[in-house]
């Protein structure tokens, strides 16, 4: 029996998605080894985010008190002793800017292996993680030496943790070193308007609009929806959205409860960013599009006649 460690993930006061997601891989290893799942939160609201993070399954929850935004120092210290503590037999984490950023000094704190960005796990008598190349054309199987590791999982291919669960909370006591550098606050600049990957509802443009004055109609169409807009990267490459409102492999993933793509054929790359999305609906003239291999709801069409339909229904 070998404990779990999951370390969860805030950002400007609030909880993240993927945290969710990355306990239900913490849960999934912790059966196959038959060990408890733990999760640690560090900085921010911590009793606030303690009592969110008591979800069905896990067993322990323990709350870090220091700073308020991601800090890398912090998290490793905070991590790497905890882990120690209870003697975890892996460290989930999840695949995101931050879990990327001291994932592997951590692994280096515990002398264990590391695996990032996985997107499937076995257990048995040895880990196995699911990982993707080539644009999430090639999926591949890589064994993990050893009996303890830290991994990395990426968002929307796990579902979230749900339900309350009877967690004991603890506040850890952890001894984080002084350093030269330390997060003291957190400021949105270029372009940080909105973060896509939180939105429910996402309405998502490609090359399909052919020109810059005709996102407007695109705009209509998510205020009437209560939708963020968002794009594939021909969009963003033109200067027509900023970077943060960017779908695929080089932007952000997402995974909300409607996507609508307009005028998006469906690349691997920005296929890999929303394909774990609850409901994709997909408006494109081309009936033979890949992005109708995925798509719940498909509408073969003209943009430009399909969504004043829409605009007109949901007004």
């Amino acid at each position: 029996m070998m404990s779990v460690l999951v370390a969860a993930e805030h950002r400007r006061g609030a909880l993240r998605d993927v945290t969710y997601e990355a306990i239900t891989a913490g849960r999934e290893l912790a059966d196959a080894r038959g060990g408890d799942l733990h999760v640690a939160v560090v900085g921010g609201d911590v009793d606030g985010f303690a009592e969110d993070l008591n979800r069905d399954g896990v067993d322990v929850v323990h709350a870090v008190a220091d700073g308020e935004e991601f800090d890398h120092n912090a998290y490793q210290a905070a991590v790497s002793t905890l882990a120690d503590r209870i003697d975890a037999g892996a460290v989930v984490l999840p695949n995101s800017v931050n879990g990327l950023d001291y994932a592997p000094a951590l692994a280096e704190d515990l002398g264990v292996p590391i695996a990032t960005d996985t997107v499937g796990i076995d257990y048995d008598d040895g880990l196995t993680v699911t990982r993707e190349m080539y644009g999430s054309k090639v999926e591949t199987t890589v064994d993990v030496a050893g009996d303890r590791f830290v991994l990395t999982v990426r968002g929307g291919e796990w579902p979230p943790a749900e339900g309350v669960g009877d967690a004991t909370v603890e506040a850890a006591d952890v001894d984080i070193p002084e350093s030269g550098a330390r997060v003291t606050g957190f400021e949105e600049v270029g372009g940080g308007d909105v973060d896509i990957a939180d939105a429910d509802v996402l309405v998502s443009v490609g090359r399909g609009i052919e020109e810059e004055e005709n996102l407007e109609l695109v705009e209509e169409l998510a205020d009437a929806l209560g939708a963020t807009l968002s794009a594939s990267r021909p969009i963003v490459d033109n200067g027509w959205l900023p970077k943060n409102r960017q779908v695929g492999q080089s932007g952000k993933v997402v995974t909300p409860d409607v996507y609508i793509a307009i005028g998006i054929s469906g690349a691997v790359q920005h296929v890999a960013g929303m394909k774990g999305s609850d409901t994709i609906v997909a408006i494109n003239t081309d009936p033979n599009a890949p992005i109708f291999d995925i798509a719940d709801y498909g509408i073969v069409g003209d943009l430009f006649d399909v969504v004043p339909e829409l605009i007109d229904e949901f007004t």
